[in-house]
């Protein structure tokens, strides 16, 4: 889903419980992360408004990279970085967004066991990014002034000629 999707600007649900449809969810987003090629992808993304991201740094080099997290919260998120970014719903796109330094997510992993993992610099950038995603937002919402309108005004003038 691209910038401008409505499933993309609210909020998504808890999961209530582990299925197979859940399972296959998991499965069809860490292929879809892997082929766009990105190293997160947040379950609204794909036009699913519940509470499960992806993350993988290596972007599949790594058998142990695959972060999987299901209803994840912050428990804590402390420091500063600024660094460019960019999202798979908003392609073409990068800008400067402020990140925590350091971030502490807890959630469930796929077999539904509790997880808490900390994540510096690069990861604590994905964890709070996909997490924006389980709450409606994109870092292009995070952006203020100039920056922010000329993305906005890019994205309504492909989307009116069809090519967003």
């Amino acid at each position: 889903m691209r910038y401008g999707a409505n499933v993309l600007h609210h909020p998504a649900r808890p999961v209530t419980e582990l299925t197979p449809d859940i399972d296959q969810l998991l499965t069809d987003m860490v292929q879809t992360m892997y082929a766009a090629p990105g190293i997160g992808l947040a379950a609204p993304q794909v036009g699913v408004p519940l509470r499960i991201f992806v993350i993988d740094l290596s972007i599949g080099r790594d058998p142990h990279g695959l972060i999987t997290m299901i209803n994840p919260e912050f428990v804590e998120r402390d420091g500063m970085q600024l660094e460019e970014e960019g999202c798979l719903s908003v392609p073409g796109f990068e800008a400067t967004v402020v990140r925590p330094q350091r971030a502490v997510v807890k959630g469930l992993d796929r077999e539904w066991n509790p997880v808490q993992l900390e994540g510096t610099g690069l990861l604590a950038r994905a964890f709070q990014h996909e997490m924006d995603h389980l709450d409606g937002t994109l870092f292009v919402d995070r952006l203020r002034g100039i920056k922010r309108d000329l993305i906005v005004r890019k994205i309504k003038k492909l989307a009116k000629a069809g090519k967003w």
